[in-house]
């Protein structure tokens, strides 16, 4: 079985346990502890390792940037439709998120930004069926 997971440097644990749960996403604890949490994204396959910045910092020797200060990375997650990417976003932003960029409608796909209360940024997206699967050109057939 393949997993990924994406470690992100926290300032609060709880306060993002919060955040994740409420736009979607749900607490292992198997795997969550006064360092870390564990919050899976899709069972068996992603998941985000919230890890206070103390304990992040125990995985390298570089210096741990500040995601409010400076991008350095941005998560994309597809969803089934563009009324879960909006209620994901509205939610996020009820727990302390931001969304600094109007959302973008390509036709074929929907996407928003959502950062998250210490700065890492999400992208939330939905993606016509036919254009994930044979390209944007497949869908603007279909809709000709």
């Amino acid at each position: 079985m393949k997993m990924m997971f994406v470690n992100l440097p926290v300032t609060d644990l709880d306060r993002a346990k919060e955040f994740y749960t409420a736009i979607g996403f749900t607490v292992n604890p198997n795997f969550t502890d006064h360092n870390a949490a564990c919050v899976v994204v899709e069972e068996n396959h992603s998941a985000f390792m919230l890890l206070v910045r103390e304990y992040f910092q125990t995985f390298s020797e570089r210096p741990i940037g500040d995601p409010s200060v400076n991008v350095s990375v941005a998560t994309a997650i597809f969803l089934d439709s563009r009324e879960l990417v909006d209620a994901s976003v509205t939610a996020g932003l009820a727990t302390g998120g931001t969304e600094a960029k109007e959302p973008s409608d390509y036709g074929f796909m929907y996407q928003r930004q959502l950062t998250d209360p210490d700065g890492n940024i999400l992208e939330f997206g939905y993606m016509d069926p036919v254009a994930a699967e044979q390209g944007p050109e497949a869908y603007a057939d279909q809709q000709a």
